[in-house]
């Protein structure tokens, strides 16, 4: 038996002595958790930097691997607010009495092994396992290479917690970073309850298609900014500059601006300074790149480009003669993930939110609030862009499944 396949029945086991822990004990595990973090914050620093070190710093998808003080910080705070959510288990959905007696409630239980495969983010590591725990589940965790300095950080910093606090030290596992570690999963349905990739599209692709274990499909987007010829155009500027630029590394950022042709000239003449300023390059349609020529670094669009999630300072203009090419448009390349419009019109603000199959919709709002902390709904596993289960911020409450309990006294069928 591999060492892998071991690690995955201990999990198992541990999912399930983890149904002995309270409330109150897992709460004060998390607790404990935030505050070790600031304790060992030099150990997790240091960890980082050696990967850190081993990427390239002029590349923007670097930012998703880098921690300092602010970020340990913020994840500590993220653990103590996942730690005040009130539990997602053992809530009573429904309850009757049948005519023979028989007493049914349907309760709300724990998924039992979580298995999320997730690039770079060593922030991630520490969510989910906070998630995980918060609401019963054991987790296996299957870093990348990138950030396996900080992973391992992490999980000796995480069982040493759960140690302190008498809970089962493997329901918190780090799998190695390789990638045939996967295919252990994929095969494992006697031991693991879903594996939820978080990442690239391709990623999440090629877990989808290979896993015989059920997937929950989070992570990639491409996102849209589809600014209306009613909008106002300085708000529409400043939604696609944060949309783009706040953080161009996270699957929430803007890969598309698409533009009304009637006010593409002076939409263009107030936004392509802002986008310069901040070193973005575009990809533009046919009719945008002469209006883009002379005013920032612009390129010739493919239809591969208007495809693409960039995960760095790159976006693609499209063009438009209203809202139905608008919508034509994302609804050929979005990954339903999230999608905006910016205009001043009710009437086509509402057909775009009711028509446009996404996660996540926005009206005159930047597409960069999809997340789960954003939301109010604490830490999330990732943002689900498929209909089953969960949509949306996968936060706490979907973590869970459900159960019917039966009690009766003696009845036969």
């Amino acid at each position: 038996m591999s060492s892998i396949t071991q690690t995955i029945i201990k999990t198992k086991q541990a999912s399930v002595a983890l149904q002995a822990a309270t409330d109150k004990q897992i709460k004060k595990t998390l607790n404990d958790l935030s505050k070790a973090l600031l304790q060992h914050s030099v150990t997790i620093l240091k960890a980082n930097a050696k990967d850190v070190a081993k990427q390239d710093a002029t590349n923007p998808r670097t930012d998703r691997l880098l921690l300092n003080t602010a970020r340990i910080k913020a994840i500590g705070d993220s653990i103590k607010n996942v730690a005040k959510l009130p539990l997602p288990g053992g809530k009573i959905l429904d309850k009757r009495v049948l005519k023979n007696g028989l007493r049914l409630q349907r309760i709300t239980t724990p998924l039992g092994v979580v298995a999320a495969i997730y690039e770079s983010r060593p922030n991630v590591t520490y969510d989910i396992a906070a998630l995980c725990l918060r609401s019963g589940n054991a987790c296996l965790l299957k870093g990348s290479s990138e950030a396996d300095n900080s992973n391992k950080a992490a999980i000796k910093i995480i069982k040493q917690v759960l140690a302190d606090n008498g809970l089962p030290t493997d329901a918190v596992n780090l799998l190695p970073p390789a990638r045939e570690t996967v295919n252990h999963l994929f095969t494992a349905t006697k031991f693991i309850d879903v594996i939820i990739p978080r990442g690239s599209n391709g990623l999440i692709e090629y877990v989808r298609k290979n896993s015989l274990v059920p997937v929950i499909e989070t992570g990639a987007g491409v996102c849209h900014v589809y600014v209306e010829k009613t909008a106002d155009l300085q708000m529409a500027a400043a939604i696609v500059v944060n949309a783009k630029i706040s953080r161009p590394s996270v699957c929430n950022a803007m890969d598309t601006v698409i533009v009304d042709k009637a006010i593409a000239k002076p939409f263009f003449d107030i936004v392509a300074p802002l986008l310069k300023e901040k070193d973005v390059s575009v990809y533009a349609d046919k009719l945008a790149y002469p209006l883009l020529k002379n005013k920032l670094t612009v390129y010739k669009a493919s239809t591969k480009d208007f495809a693409t999630e960039f995960l760095s300072l790159q976006c693609a203009v499209k063009t438009v003669g209203g809202i139905d090419e608008a919508l034509e448009h994302i609804q050929t390349y979005s990954t339903k993930h999230s999608e905006a419009i910016v205009t001043n019109n009710k009437k086509l603000a509402q057909r775009f939110l009711k028509q446009v199959d996404a996660a996540a919709v926005y009206h005159n709002a930047s597409t960069r609030f999809t997340d789960g902390e954003e939301f109010g709904l604490g830490a999330e596993v990732g943002i689900s862009t498929q209909k089953l289960h969960a949509r949306g911020p996968f936060a706490l409450e979907k973590l869970v499944t459900e159960k019917w309990i039966i009690e009766g006294k003696g009845q036969i069928r």
